[in-house]
């Protein structure tokens, strides 16, 4: 039986940037995956849906483009070709991975891996054949599956997942989504963005209720003005299959009832972490998730869980904090990573980008708070883009001028969020910040401008 410093569950990215993390400190590392290296962002979910939203993208530049003085005569979308130059860009992502596990001489052994208490990990690969490795310390990083909640009808009804949904090689006429979260409304923007009609229906009173309700209003607002139905504040009662469609029959707050019949059924209700892989453990555990402490420890010494099977954020970039705070922490080096702020970026159309603390969150925390908003459409840059959806908020403490959290909507927002995070992470104040220079003509122009105007000298307003 081999013996590594760390053996680590998972290839996703919490599970192999943990392996390039333990491997650069030093430790020799295995890496256990059952199916493709980079997990579900990489192959199922983040990636995928960028790749075709930017050409959802480029498809609304070339509708639109009269307003560029550009004629277009005719256009036709070929989403075979769109999926293939998908499956294009993960292939190369994927390789680049497989490189990286080379390179870093980290030992990956195909299977799916079962932790015992005694650190050695069981990996049992395709063919049914069993390899047993230890481990000095061994983490956890095992992903989650997409959540599927028990709708009366559902078994019986074909429906697609964010894990499943590129199966499908067509376009169809009609979509119903169920849940108008981060994933949700992505697809809502994308496949209306290829000609789909898209209804969403949410049980929660708005689009992502986790975020900014500013941003949340806006999005809803465009999403509506491009032809998507929204259905907020709105529970599925059953489903039925019927032919080759859905059946979707919904209920609101009030009681009342209609019926939804739809080409492709996406349900997108969540994620829901995959444990088996610790189940010899008992692991303390908070709900679903499994417990950890600050260095992504679990109750049993020498083992850690990191990803979406410790809770959290479930998005990749905290994915991967997590595995290089644990790899860091078994290597016995101080953990380099902050996972109080994680920026969260919604890739819809208008983009949405936040960090720190919501403006909600702050006016609980403390008493002091003054908030800055800042619209897009006053811009230059947003003007010569053709934009005019979009804002730039600043929520900070009126002591010191500390900023506390940022929130954007607008064209592209997502590349803007690690210069707040930035801000935010050294304990920057709105003086310091109205002190920088930002580039003319730039979008980020706003985030000066909502910090001199919080600091109680504006420009441009």
């Amino acid at each position: 039986m081999e013996t590594f410093d760390q053996v680590i569950v998972g290839g996703g990215p919490a599970g192999y940037v943990a392996a390039l993390r333990a491997s650069g400190l030093g430790q020799s590392t295995a890496l256990v995956e059952d199916r493709e290296l980079g997990g579900t962002c990489l192959n199922r979910g983040c990636i995928p849906s960028k790749t075709l939203l930017q050409n959802a993208e480029a498809v609304n530049y070339v509708r639109h483009a009269s307003k560029y003085g550009i004629q277009v005569e005719g256009f036709h979308l070929r989403y075979e070709e769109m999926l293939e130059r998908k499956d294009q860009v993960i292939q190369q992502l994927r390789q680049g991975v497989q490189s990286l596990m080379k390179k870093g001489r980290i030992q990956v052994l195909s299977g799916r891996g079962r932790v015992h208490a005694n650190k050695q990990v069981t990996v049992t690969g395709k063919d049914g054949q069993e390899t047993v490795v230890a481990g000095r310390a061994v983490i956890i990083a095992s992903g989650s599956v997409p959540a599927v909640p028990p709708i009366p009808g559902l078994e019986e009804t074909e429906y697609y997942t964010s894990d499943t949904i590129y199966e499908r090689r067509s376009l169809p006429a009609s979509m119903t989504i169920v849940g108008g979260g981060f994933i949700g409304t992505e697809y809502a923007c994308l496949y209306q963005s290829l000609g789909v009609q898209v209804t969403v229906v949410e049980a929660a009173g708005r689009l992502i209720p986790q975020e900014d309700e500013d941003a949340a209003k806006m999005l809803t607002e465009a999403l509506e003005e491009a032809g998507v139905s929204i259905l907020a504040g709105t529970s599925v009662v059953s489903v039925k299959q019927q032919g080759e469609q859905a059946v979707v029959h919904v209920q609101d707050g009030s009681g009342n009832g209609r019926q939804l019949t739809t080409d492709l059924l996406l349900i997108s209700t969540g994620r829901a972490p995959v444990i088996a892989a610790a189940e010899d453990l008992h692991l303390r555990m908070e709900g679903r998730f499994v417990a950890v402490d600050g260095s992504m420890q679990t109750s049993v010494a020498g083992i850690y869980a990191a990803g979406d099977i410790a809770g959290g954020w479930q998005l990749a970039h905290a994915a991967s904090a997590e595995g290089i705070i644990a790899a860091e922490h078994a290597a016995g080096a101080a953990p380099s990573m902050d996972l109080s702020l994680v920026p969260r970026c919604i890739y819809t159309f208008p983009e949405i980008a936040s960090v720190g603390l919501s403006e909600q969150e702050a006016r609980e925390t403390y008493s002091d708070i003054k908030v800055k908003t800042v619209p897009l459409r006053g811009n230059a840059k947003a003007m010569t883009m053709g934009e005019h959806l979009g804002f730039v908020k600043i929520i900070s403490r009126e002591m010191f001028g500390e900023i506390l959290g940022v929130v954007m909507a607008g064209p592209h927002v997502t590349e803007m969020i690690g210069e707040s995070a930035a801000y935010i992470h050294l304990e920057g104040t709105t003086e310091e910040w109205s002190s920088q220079i930002h580039a003319h003509p730039s979008l980020s122009e706003a985030l000066f401008e909502g910090a001199s105007a919080l600091f109680g000298r504006p420009v441009h307003q």
